[in-house]
């Protein structure tokens, strides 16, 4: 699953160590999701998207486009 979260990060100047305090998870969370390692779950996936202000579409992408 493709996702925009390292971009829409550093779009907003935080580093990795921000975003997991922003979310309420760990640093190797963000870590391993900005990489593709897993995808988040539903609850995670709303609230990373209320967080940027977005759909979770817009974050994520099954099919990479």
């Amino acid at each position: 699953m493709r996702n925009d979260l390292a971009e829409r990060r550093q779009a907003r100047g935080w580093s990795q160590g921000r975003l997991p305090d922003e979310l309420g998870v760990f640093r190797q969370t963000v870590i391993s999701l900005e990489k593709g390692r897993f995808d988040p779950s539903l609850p995670r996936a709303f609230r990373i998207a209320a967080l940027f202000g977005c759909r979770i579409e817009d974050d994520f992408s099954p099919d990479g486009n």
